[in-house]
């Protein structure tokens, strides 16, 4: 998984940082408000401290999106913008997750990151970070910026999800602490296959174990996502669209929805692919197929998603 479209401007150098995070002492800062998982036992929302930033948020960035949150409970605006996130990180059901520090007991990342205001919200995408902004937001430009993160995640090839934090697990009672984010074993070789670029591998992978369990959902994801990037990866963009444009047949339709949705314009993608449904005749069922595949690679649960079934569901019937 490349993470080379990520770098822009005001980017910040995690090296430094994750270095002192891991010769930081224990924190012994106040507890953290707003961090309390869900009704149902389980969040996308981990609190972290100085000492186990690395393992909470950058290593993390490599299978997913890490959205940060620097909050101090001495400004109590703050508590909006963190019920923001938070209302934001579950609904996303592992597209990224949301890791809080507490400045007031980190001052060694605060100094890494030459932190000017409170709160500050970072993304974090393959160990890469740059700024998103300061200060307390309404819940819709907050679900805006992390669109954006969203969209570059996918651009960028990166298919992994997080896993979701269990309530009430402290990670001193001797249980594995949730901020590990331990890669499941299973999904080694197809791992492997991502980070090294070999998405047709990967998808393979995937396959693989879903023939062996075709209820893993997990694995059924991973392929639909792979496949997506195994057939972008070989196409020209600007290209396609053009060659969509003038007409192309349905193959060039599909290409085109590919291409689309991995530059995060999904609802683009989606409406071209239902055109091709409601015209009709030999080009619907594949781009129906094809509907279903983007379907799974976004995630049934996500708002998009939802209203295109809802549209491909009246064109059929």
């Amino acid at each position: 998984m490349s993470s080379s479209s990520f770098s822009r401007p005001g980017a910040i150098d995690l090296s430094q940082l994750a270095a002192r995070a891991k010769a930081a002492p224990a924190p012994g800062g106040p507890a953290a408000p707003g961090a309390s998982a869900p009704s149902g036992g389980a969040s996308y929302v981990l609190e972290s401290s100085e000492q186990t930033f690395e393992s909470d948020a950058i290593r993390p960035s490599t299978q997913h999106p890490v959205v940060v949150e620097l909050y101090s409970p001495r400004v109590a605006s703050g508590q909006q913008l963190s019920d923001a996130l938070a209302a934001v990180a579950n609904a996303s059901e592992g597209r990224f997750l949301l890791v809080r520090l507490n400045v007031d007991a980190a001052p060694g990342i605060v100094q890494a990151l030459q932190l000017q205001a409170v709160p500050t919200v970072l993304a974090i995408i393959s160990g890469q970070a740059v700024p998103l902004f300061q200060g307390v937001l309404p819940a819709e430009q907050v679900q805006q910026a992390v669109d954006q993160v969203l969209k570059t995640a996918v651009a960028n090839g990166m298919v992994g999800r997080a896993r979701p934090v269990a309530a009430g697990t402290d990670p001193e009672d001797g249980a594995e602490a949730p901020g590990e984010d331990q890669p499941d074993p299973r999904f080694a070789a197809a791992d492997e296959a991502l980070a090294q670029g070999d998405f047709a591998r990967a998808r393979d992978e995937f396959d693989r174990l879903l023939q062996a369990n075709p209820n893993d959902a997990e694995a059924a994801l991973g392929k639909a996502q792979a496949g997506l990037f195994a057939r972008a990866s070989v196409l020209d963009p600007e290209a396609t669209l053009a060659r969509a444009a003038e007409g192309g047949d349905v193959a060039a339709q599909l290409d085109a929805a590919d291409v689309e949705l991995v530059s995060g314009r999904v609802e683009e993608a989606f409406d071209r692919l239902l055109a091709v449904v409601r015209r009709g005749g030999a080009d619907r069922d594949p781009a129906r197929v094809r509907l279903l595949e983007l379907f799974e690679t976004v995630g049934g649960t996500d708002p998009r998603v939802v209203a295109a079934r809802r549209s491909l569901m009246a064109a059929l019937f």
